[in-house]
């Protein structure tokens, strides 16, 4: 027995360092705080190094920590020394080698700081936690809150990628949520260079936790002026004169399968067109926030102001929208909302929150809907890319893609034959046009077969010789593979046999849109033995076949589209880890894993790729692209993918692309004829969309009817033919470059596609440009999204000088300025000291592009490192790649190209370097050419 308990004294003081106070304990890797108990508060606030810049803060009202393995972090341990713990002034603080992190022995609120004092960031006063209890399915856990300080000149961004075109999003809200179009990943970073990763998986809010309310919240008033209601018309044909009902309404609420049952009973909505009008008087005084849901042409006005522009969606693929009005309190103001629907019924709602004191507002707030705790991720850094490395370390590395992944990737709804498919790589090579990557969509399979992952055979006879056929032409293929099974596969059984299907949908006899409709469940990702029979069944399939990369849709999972929020969770619930309130948002992430580690475990060398609709923090360690959804064929969806693709990549995911020309097609588009205003829109929106797509991380175009080849959108010849083809020719020629940030994804965790603000931090007038970016570190990307726009706006940042990539014409930076932007070209600037590594026009990724030519742009001292390996294997991991360092020195005008650095199978023992120089003065310099055998070369201007 003494023995027995001089082991327990010699463990006590390693868990805890013998550092026990009456309010704190130390532990090997932080602190716990115990507080004394208050309602709806925190009991235990717990402090753990991660390292010096991450401080994970774990907090619950229980004094119990959950012990549960997270999802979303795969840091292998804590820091256990190199930090000091420090007692003063019932606070309790946490030193490392950058970062102080203050607990208050009172309340628990945690303060961040540097080492000389300076808050990085504070909990709110007092704390800001709140509690809840709530209990799903049997399970006890709770809802909670967590609420920042934020000064006034602060700016957030991240939260994954949303599509009302908000950018900054400081005294904004969202809510996050997985859907068709939107992909919520809880990340926030801030212009003060730190982020906060919130591991929750459930519903969460960012900003005001309340939930958006109808307008019968407001006083209402018909148009005739009686109090209770609007008015709403219901138009047949559009036709003022065949009103079909008018009746009173006191919210617009239809914005799902169940709330669309109660517009009038057989209605004709095709062509129709409906008007809500009257007044609204506001209970109080100040900003509302309104979110308009809507598919169809949607116009609101208030006061005859308009204060939403026409906005379009296809009938069954709703978006959001957010605008804000002051109101003043007991004023009437007119409202109208003007609806269009497309075609069938649609979806159409809105609403609204009431207002909030600015200093509420503007705070920095997480709620959630379900969890065991509050728990988060402090990472700071000394600018933006330092903070997406810390989240990179907690959730994962990016992987390297695949080298034919960057380059152009042809696709549309849908290839219905493999003489389709065929044919269209087939132009592409006829046509000396670059490609890479064809993509194979849904309904491949018999029409009653859904999740067998079977080609029909009648018109994919020889899958095999088809896939063998595209790879003989030096391409890859893609194919679309949904967590989607028709019960009577046999794929379907073998997985209800284990439990593996969420199978309410089956139960409700839903059918879906094929044919008559046919019944169907999705299975259970959050099951370790489903997801390796989800990728058994893919390999025995597929995979064996050939196929390269796997295109993973409705992974939101959309089991079935416009059902209500609560519906959704009925249909996905349970999930082998719990209620699907609480894991409602982490299924992709899930997905992906067991489609990345079922073929690393089969053919470990292997580079894997997926694209997937939805996305979650740590999706980047499962070497997973995340693509916009089925976005509309509008201008103001193209200027939303710009906002949308720069946050999701400061959510820390490197990998974004989008449908280039937008998925859902307005029908003017499908109809247009030759010589037709409309055909002309069509080639230009698909021309500059294009031209934008060229400077995303990946490269794609996609979309329902009209077809989407480069040859099918316009022909040879015609303005829009020669942009795509010359844009696409120079992704090629920049592939360099492009892989080289690829590489850099991995080694560096770096971000490809970087908001303007991640560059130039200081220059506040970057913290709120949605419409410009870098493309990497050298390349400013300025997309036109107005039509017939022939010049647009640049902001060229202070502290940089700028060239025009065509003309070479030299731009001081600091300043606004027009600039032109003919149809065929889209504004690209090069900043100063830049050195672009360039290639040969090539056809594909398999061509080497041994000799490059090196573009410095003089002005500036500047450097680049080029990154090569073989493109296709996961020998990178093993350093098996190599490194050139370029330098350029402005006060000797000379560019050093360093000792190359590693080698790996089949790199180039020597290659010609021709260097051009562009400088100010406009003056044409000879270009300078050199044999590089690996060795440093120093070459004078």
């Amino acid at each position: 027995m003494k023995k027995h308990l001089f082991l327990v004294a010699l463990l006590v003081p390693a868990l805890f360092f013998s550092c026990k106070s009456s309010s704190y304990t130390k532990t090997e890797d932080g602190v716990i705080v115990s507080l004394k108990e208050q309602a709806n508060s925190a009991k235990s606030v717990r402090l753990q190094v991660i390292n010096d810049d991450v401080i994970r803060v774990t907090a619950t009202p229980t004094g119990k920590f959950s012990d549960k393995k997270s999802l979303i972090t795969v840091f292998e341990s804590t820091q256990k020394q190199g930090w000091d713990v420090v007692e003063k002034d019932s606070t309790v603080s946490i030193k490392t080698a950058t970062t102080i992190a203050t607990v208050s022995l009172t309340t628990g609120e945690v303060v961040f700081t540097d080492l000389n004092g300076n808050v990085l960031l504070s909990e709110n006063k007092g704390g800001g936690k709140s509690f809840t209890d709530i209990e799903v399915e049997g399970k006890k856990a709770y809802t909670f809150r967590q609420v920042f300080e934020s000064p006034d000149d602060e700016a957030f961004y991240g939260l994954g990628q949303h599509q009302a075109d908000e950018f900054n999003y400081k005294g904004k809200n969202e809510i996050l949520f997985q859907y068709n179009t939107k992909v919520s990943v809880p990340f926030v970073i801030s212009s003060k260079n730190y982020g906060i990763l919130w591991d929750n998986y459930s519903l969460t809010k960012f900003g005001d936790p309340n939930d958006y309310q109808d307008l019968n919240q407001f006083r209402l008033y018909d148009k005739n002026g009686k109090e209770g209601s609007l008015t709403a018309t219901y138009l047949v044909n559009g036709d003022p004169k065949q009103v079909f009902v008018e009746r009173s309404e006191n919210k617009i609420d239809y914005e799902n399968l169940e709330t669309v049952e109660n517009f009038p009973k057989d209605f004709p909505f095709n062509n129709s067109r409906i008007t809500w009008e009257g007044e609204l008087e506001a209970k109080e005084s100040g900003i509302h926030r309104f979110i308009l849901y809507y598919a169809g042409y949607t116009k609101v006005y208030i006061n005859d102001e308009e204060v939403v522009a026409e906005r379009w969606r296809t009938a069954w693929n709703p978006n959001s929208y957010k605008f804000t009005y002051n109101f003043e309190a007991g004023k009437k103001y007119k409202v109208k909302v003007d609806w269009k629907p497309d075609g069938g019924i649609s979806y159409v709602s809105l609403k609204f929150l009431n207002p909030r004191a600015d200093q509420d507002q503007n705070k920095l707030s997480l709620w959630s809907e379900m969890g065991d705790e509050i728990d988060y991720y402090f990472i700071r850094g000394n600018n933006m890319d330092d903070v997406i490395k810390g989240y990179r370390t907690v959730t994962g590395k990016s992987q390297v893609m695949p080298k034919w992944a960057m380059g152009f990737w042809q696709s549309r709804e849908r290839y219905k034959t493999q003489d389709e498919l065929l044919g269209a790589l087939k132009e592409y090579r006829k046509r000396n046009i670059p490609i890479d990557n064809i993509v194979l969509d849904w309904s491949y399979w018999p029409q009653n077969a859904w999740g067998s992952h079977d080609f029909d055979q009648a018109r994919f006879p020889d899958a095999k010789g088809m896939i063998d056929s595209i790879h003989a032409m030096d391409a890859r293929i893609m194919i679309s593979v949904w967590p989607k099974f028709y019960y009577t596969t046999d794929n379907y059984k073998a997985f209800d046999k284990e439990g593996w299907m969420f199978n309410r949908a089956v139960k409700d006899s839903i059918r879906d849109w094929i044919g008559t409709g046919y019944i169907a469940g999705f299975y259970d990702a959050y099951s370790e033995g489903a997801r390796k029979m989800f990728w058994n069944q893919m390999s025995e399939k597929l995979y064996s076949k050939g196929i390269d990369a796997w295109w993973m849709d409705a992974s939101e999972p959309d089991i079935l589209s416009n059902a209500s929020m609560q519906y959704r969770k009925e249909l996905m619930t349970p999930t082998a880890l719990g209620p699907s309130t609480e894991y409602f948002n982490a299924y992709a992430l899930v997905n992906a894993q067991g489609i990345y580690e079922g073929q690393r475990s089969e053919k470990p060398n292997d580079r894997v790729f997926l694209l997937t609709r939805s996305g979650f923090a740590g999706l980047q360690r499962y070497s997973t692209a995340t693509w916009s959804g089925d976005i509309g064929t509008r201008w103001e969806d193209m200027k939303s993918q710009i906002s949308a693709g720069l946050n999701f990549a400061m959510s820390g995911i490197p990998y974004w692309t989008m449908d280039i020309g937008g998925f859902c097609v307005e029908k003017r588009y499908e109809t247009a004829k030759e010589g037709s205003e409309d055909l002309k829109e069509w080639r230009e929106l698909n021309t500059r969309w294009f031209q934008f797509g060229a400077f995303c991380p990946l490269f794609r175009s996609h979309g329902q009817y009209p077809y989407r080849e480069i040859y099918n959108i316009a022909p040879e010849g015609h303005p829009a033919y020669n942009s795509m083809v010359y844009y696409t020719k120079l992704r090629y020629r920049l592939m360099p470059y492009i892989y080289s940030l690829a590489g850099m994804t991995y080694f560096n965790d770096y971000t490809i596609m970087r908001a303007m603000v991640m560059d130039f931090t200081a220059d506040q007038k970057t913290h709120n440009i949605s419409d410009q970016y870098m493309f990497g570190p050298d390349l400013m990307v300025c997309p036109v999204y107005k039509y017939k726009s022939t010049s647009r706006n640049v902001y060229f940042p202070e502290n940089s000088n700028w060239y025009d990539f065509e003309t070479k014409a030299y731009i001081t930076g600091g300043k606004d300025q027009v600039v032109s932007a003919p149809y065929e070209k889209i504004p690209l600037f090069v900043r100063e000291g830049a050195i672009l590594p360039m290639g040969k026009d090539i056809q594909n990724t398999k061509q080497v592009q041994e000799d490059i030519v090196l573009q410095v742009y003089t002005g500036k001292d500047g450097e680049f490192t080029l990154y090569e390996d073989e493109g296709v294997n996961y020998n990178y991991e093993k350093g098996k790649y190599s490194t050139i360092k370029i330098s350029y020195d402005e006060k000797t005008k000379t560019i050093t190209i360093g000792d190359i650095q590693g080698e790996y199978d089949g790199m180039p023992k020597s290659r010609k370097i021709d260097i051009e120089w562009f400088s100010k003065d406009g003056q044409k310099r000879p270009v300078t050419s050199v044999t590089y055998t690996g060795k440093q070369l120093t070459v004078n201007m």
